[in-house]
């Protein structure tokens, strides 16, 4: 009982000391912080700041311009932004009414009959809408390829505004009783609106359309045509904004991932056209008030919930109209929708069980959220390093991890790999705290030969280190373990792993460097969860341009994988602000990945088959294929000096390396890559890494 006492005494007093100077490091921030402000502010009051604020204003101006240039990556940058410019201008022309089928294409579509022509009800919420609005919009319902749709209209409009059911009236007229009008006693805004709506639908699936906004001729054909191969019960599309009268002059297209929850969580990506089965609702109600101005994002979150069949259809097929007034023109249009958003988010997350998390606004959209979860306990971590020689990147590596993390609770077990330089020799005795002397040491008999220890208790734990084939420090914080043989990365990660204590691993590159100190903490909010696999980091080059932000199967000139927003600017907020959310992807860098030790042992670990490269794409296919989610967070943020220990010369012998190793990878996966990257949009050309859109021909979508 008294050895217990010590223990937890002992224990306690350290985590008291760590508090403490946890506390200190705080004090110091904030007392430098302080002294800052003060010298800042002493600065602005002075009269000479004041008298030269215009000549400032031009010199940051200047700033503004080398920057801009410097963060597209100098000359070459910008050409490559203005190719990219270029092509999307290309691409737009095939979007657009060039999209909309011909006659043949038209009258085969009308005369198609499905096994099941079911009813879709397609909701618009009336209110005030402009006459030309008002007709494009019934036009774009009118000319369906499909014809089993019903279109409820529930209008609110005041008196100004009674063309409104003038132009319906018209409409329905001619529809063969397929529109169906209601006027409002009152405006119960967009929620009470679309419940009304909702009340006259007698359509099997429901649809979601705003009074100023167009279909694409054949969505609705599209959609039914899902319905019945893949017995989707909720559906989406792309989208795009577009201005004025013609749906050509877009201003930006979204292609978007197939369902992916944890951007959905992040982001309402999904937004327009949705379709879904009626049984996917949860009571009468379609929107909830409460959620008014982010009704959309509760609706979608709730539904997809109950969804057993998600289908993206890869098409841009919704026209959203921006104007004044309306939420394609920007958010602050709208600016309660933003706590809106925040709730709804808010009440999904509880219902999946969550407590104690943070919903923050990120910098690339105020409804575009960074999602702090709480983690569960201290679990152990295990960072696993493979090194051969290379002592700068590993002491650097190591000093980073030791000196910012803010999590405490972890081992560095390095994988020695044939070294032959004295100097990391020298580092392994500086970490570990004693003489290894000889590494390879693979019996007790010759460690207690070759190891000279300092003390008893230190000779006594070397040598059985060298009986384990593991070489510890006394504080058990640093592990090494002798890997003997050739070079292969999958296995040094394997022998690594089988001496790591921790629950969960961490595979990291000796060529990272920490930036963001909890970064532990950010990837292991993500790899609690039990229906995530893999968690990555946002990985930058020396430059601080991107090495790493997730990684897409069939990317690149072998149509493996490949890294997307390669080469970006560290500042830069991604396609469509990907760069500003954690998100669902296929897969991750083995550079810094982060697993439970349970999940890595049960899908076999590394594929020892990939001896350098692809190992870590195939492990995250094998997690996936036991139905779990791969999420990639920029809020975990490393340096990886990648070209210092591989060498930037990929020909000769390492790129016949690279392509015996992709011909494996490509016949093992064959059905995934010819399946598609679920979180890549098949529009994208999958021979660039920046979201550029093919161009070579129209794209009729994949994966039906």
């Amino acid at each position: 009982m008294e050895a217990k006492e010590t223990d937890y005494k002992e224990a306690y007093e350290q985590e008291h000391l760590k508090c403490a100077d946890l506390a200190g490091r705080i004090a110091d921030l904030e007392a430098k912080n302080d002294e800052l402000t003060w010298k800042l502010n002493r600065i602005r009051n002075h009269p000479l700041w004041k008298v030269g604020k215009p000549a400032r204003n031009l010199v940051h101006w200047a700033i503004r311009q080398k920057d801009r240039i410097g963060n597209c990556g100098g000359p070459r940058g910008i050409l490559r932004k203005i190719d990219y410019k270029k092509r999307e201008r290309e691409a737009m022309k095939q979007f657009g009414t060039e999209s909309f089928p011909g006659p043949e294409q038209r009258l085969a579509e009308k005369n198609t009959v499905f096994p099941r022509m079911v009813k879709i009800s397609i909701l618009v919420p009336l209110w005030n809408n402009e006459e030309q609005f008002q007709r494009e919009m019934l036009d774009s319902v009118m000319n369906q390829t499909y014809t089993n749709w019903e279109l409820c209209l529930a209008d609110g409009s005041d008196e100004a505004h009674s063309y409104i059911g003038d132009i319906c009236r018209e409409y329905a007229a001619k529809a063969d009783g397929r529109i169906v009008y209601q006027h409002l006693e009152k405006n119960s805004g967009i929620s009470g609106n679309t419940n009304a709506c909702l009340k006259m639908a007698a359509g099997q699936y429901i649809g979601l359309l705003d009074q100023d906004d167009i279909l694409h001729p054949s969505v609705l054909y599209e959609y039914v045509k899902a319905i019945n191969e893949q017995d989707a019960d909720y559906l989406y599309c792309d989208e795009t904004t577009f201005k004025g009268s013609d749906i050509n002059h877009m201003l930006t297209m979204h292609f978007k991932p197939d369902y992916a929850p944890d951007n959905l969580r992040a982001n309402n990506y999904i937004c327009h056209f949705s379709v879904f089965h009626r049984g996917l609702l949860d009571g009468d109600e379609l929107f909830r008030t409460k959620f008014d101005g982010s009704q959309d994002h509760d609706m979608i979150l709730r539904l997809t919930d109950n969804a057993k069949k998600i289908v993206h259809v890869p098409r841009l097929m919704y026209y959203w109209r921006s104007h004044s007034g309306s939420t394609a023109s920007g958010i602050e249009a709208k600016p309660y929708a933003i706590e809106a958003a925040k709730g709804a988010v808010a009440e999904h997350l509880k219902k999946h069980g969550f407590t104690h998390f943070k919903i923050e606004s990120t910098r690339a959209f105020e409804t575009i959220f960074r999602i702090r979860y709480q983690i569960i306990g201290t679990p152990k971590i295990s960072v696993i390093i493979a090194n051969k020689d290379h002592v700068e990147d590993l002491r650097r590596c190591v000093n980073a991890i030791m000196e910012k993390s803010t999590y405490d609770n972890y081992e560095i077990i390095i994988v020695e790999n044939n070294s032959t330089s004295e100097e990391i020799k020298e580092y392994y005795n500086s970490l570990l705290g004693y003489d290894v002397g000889q590494m390879y040491v693979p019996t007790k008999e010759k460690a207690s030969k070759k190891i000279n220890g300092k003390s008893k208790k230190g000779k006594a734990v070397k040598q059985e280190a060298a009986q384990q084939k593991i070489f510890r420090s006394e504080d058990g914080r640093i592990g090494i373990v002798v890997y003997q043989g050739e070079f292969n990365y999958a296995a040094i990660n394997n022998l690594g792993v089988n001496y790591a204590s921790g629950e969960y691993i961490l595979l990291l590159n000796n060529d990272t460097e920490v930036i963001t100190v909890n970064w532990m903490e950010e990837l292991l909010m993500y790899a609690q969860r039990e229906d995530v696999g893999a968690v990555g980091a946002k990985l930058f080059y020396g430059d601080k341009t991107i090495q790493h932000a997730g990684v897409v199967i069939g990317l690149g000139a072998h149509r493996t994988a490949g890294h997307t927003h390669y080469k970006q600017h560290r500042q830069n907020l991604g396609y469509m602000g990907r760069l500003c959310y954690a998100q669902n992807v296929t897969a991750v860098t083995g550079a810094c990945l982060m697993v439970k030790k349970r999940l890595f042992q049960e899908v076999g670990g590394l594929d020892e088959g990939f001896v350098v490269s692809l190992n870590d794409v195939d492990f995250c296919l094998k997690l996936r294929e036991k139905g779990l989610l791969n999420v990639f967070t920029p809020f975990a943020e490393l340096f990886h000096y990648e070209s210092a220990s591989r060498g930037a010369d990929d020909t000769g012998e390492k790129a016949r390396r690279y392509e015996k190793e992709s011909e494996r990878f490509r016949e093992k996966w064959k059905a995934a890559l010819e399946a598609g990257d679920p979180y890549y949009n098949p529009n994208f050309s999958l021979d660039r890494s920046d979201f550029s859109l093919k161009i070579q021909e129209k794209i009729s979508g994949r994966r039906e």
